[in-house]
């Protein structure tokens, strides 16, 4: 058994808010990079080569890549073997969330009510997400999440005889009706299989995957790959402007289902999928 305590976990989480926020994945800029020496658009070239000055501003100056700083959503790899001590995890969490936005002079967005809409003043609670695996180690990805981006975002119930034809034509509506609304060019996550809440947490979660990586099963990367082309041959392009690089990666997670469903959520990220993670 390996103690961790929650003045670790809270430093870690403090850290990884103002990283995420101000430091794009290096895998994400290549592929933003790609596009701009690739894109047929010209306005389309100009407003990547935009947002590549963006996120060089925001590294080399600490500031945010974007002003929608998101919702914290935390992932976390919690080892059966760990004992959390000096307070409670999902405490530690939130405090971490509490003194990154703080001092990353981060903005603060959520309010303590979807209805009554009071702002909580420190952005938390953050929505959090914990599997336990085995070992003796916490692993915590930090994703931000704005909402351009993330109120373009589409469950839907099919049914089994609707299959992969189905499954592929909803997420290419959900992204033609989404237009230039998220910001492209998006990163779209795909949770298929399990329930509707099961479904929607892997969608999430495949928005947080390295973006050179396929799915490891060979028939869901074909289908992201032929997903990325069609989506692509939208032409909605960069942030609107018509082109070839609506999308820069699409990524499906999967589950176990029951026989009687197909549930299938689509989460639309921005050019600024944020990320960040570390392992205690």
């Amino acid at each position: 058994m390996r103690e961790i305590g929650c003045d670790e976990i809270i430093s870690c989480v403090e850290r990884l808010c103002i990283k995420s926020a101000t430091v794009l994945p290096c895998d994400l800029r290549q592929l933003i990079e790609s596009a701009r020496e690739t894109e047929s658009s010209v306005p389309g070239r100009d407003a990547l080569a935009d947002i590549i000055d963006n996120y060089h501003i925001a590294e080399e100056q600490g500031v945010p890549i974007c002003q929608d700083t998101g919702m914290a959503v935390v992932f976390l790899e919690l080892g059966q073997d760990v004992h959390i001590t000096g307070g409670s995890l999902t405490g530690a969490i939130n405090e971490g969330v509490r003194r990154g936005y703080d001092k990353g002079l981060l903005r603060k967005s959520i309010v303590s009510d979807p209805l009554r809409r009071t702002n909580t003043g420190d952005n938390t609670p953050a929505v959090i997400h914990i599997d336990i695996v085995e070992g003796e180690k916490l692993h915590i990805t930090l994703a931000p999440k704005g909402f351009g981006s993330e109120n373009m975002s589409a469950a839907k119930l099919l049914t089994p005889a609707e299959g992969r034809k189905g499954v592929e034509d909803f997420i290419v509506s959900v992204v033609d009706s989404a237009g230039a609304r998220p910001c492209p060019p998006i990163i779209v996550g795909v949770g298929l299989g399990g329930t509707i809440e099961k479904a929607a947490i892997l969608a999430k979660k495949a928005l947080a995957r390295p973006v050179g990586k396929s799915n490891p099963d060979p028939y869901y990367a074909e289908m992201e790959s032929g997903l990325l082309e069609r989506i692509n041959m939208l032409g909605i392009g960069p942030q609107g402007f018509g082109g070839k690089h609506t999308a820069l990666k699409v990524a499906i997670e999967f589950f176990p289902t029951h026989i009687a469903g197909l549930p299938c959520v689509v989460n639309i990220g921005c050019h600024a999928t944020r990320h960040a993670d570390e392992t205690i």
